[in-house]
């Protein structure tokens, strides 16, 4: 995608939606951080059902240690790979009390010592809760940026590179949330809204999507 096409496309993303947020519910950069990771192979939805409860007593990583594994499980039991990331959550939270004093740690190194906290979360966390300039790809923003020419790449690690490097900067620190939203909810994987899509034109993805029949015009 050439440069004035780059800009142009997310000047449309940011016009539409001037202040996107993670659709991840929390209450502070901890739940957030715990948020993220219960995310991971699961969907926003069904982690924020799992932890409105739990974050409206537990807020802290003293509180979480004092709810132990086994209280934590039963408040997380409908998300998937429950047991695992019960025992990351716990492991995390000792090691944000003992190495941390209970705090977020904003560099991605710290961020990443932690159990169960990868690149992506790092970057979300540190873009969210921080207001860095991170690129977490997921599955979203890795389609988009392949299927639409902004950022191609064959791993996760590439296309966040790319999107370093292309991305202009009053776009960003908001720039993962309107990709992750656009595919989502536009750009989907199996059949994406290319009718309905307001960079469509920008997109190198061919051929577009026609509207369902229900929406073709007389």
């Amino acid at each position: 995608m050439k440069k004035a096409d780059v800009l142009e496309f997310y000047r449309r993303l940011a016009e539409a939606n001037p202040h996107p947020e993670t659709e991840l519910e929390s209450v502070n950069d901890y739940t957030l951080l715990v948020a993220v990771v219960l995310s991971a192979q699961a969907t926003d939805a069904g982690v924020n059902k799992a932890t409105r409860a739990l974050f409206a007593s537990v807020d802290t990583p003293e509180k979480m240690l004092e709810l132990g594994l086994d209280g934590l499980k039963q408040h997380i039991r409908t998300i998937g790979l429950f047991n695992t990331k019960a025992k990351n959550v716990i492991a995390l939270s000792q090691a944000l009390v003992d190495e941390h004093g209970g705090r977020i740690p904003e560099s991605r190194e710290a961020l990443e010592r932690l159990p169960g906290v990868g690149r992506k979360t790092a970057n979300v966390v540190m873009n969210v809760a921080f207001g860095a300039e991170t690129f977490a790809v997921d599955t979203h923003i890795f389609r988009v940026g392949n299927r639409t020419g902004l950022a191609k790449g064959k791993t996760v690690l590439a296309v966040e590179k790319r999107l370093d490097a292309v991305t202009p900067a009053p776009f960003r620190v908001h720039a993962h949330h309107w990709l992750i939203l656009h595919g989502r909810y536009v750009c989907k994987a199996r059949r994406p809204e290319c009718w309905r899509c307001i960079v469509a034109d920008l997109c190198a993805f061919k051929p577009k999507t026609p509207p369902p029949p229900s929406r073709t015009k007389d």
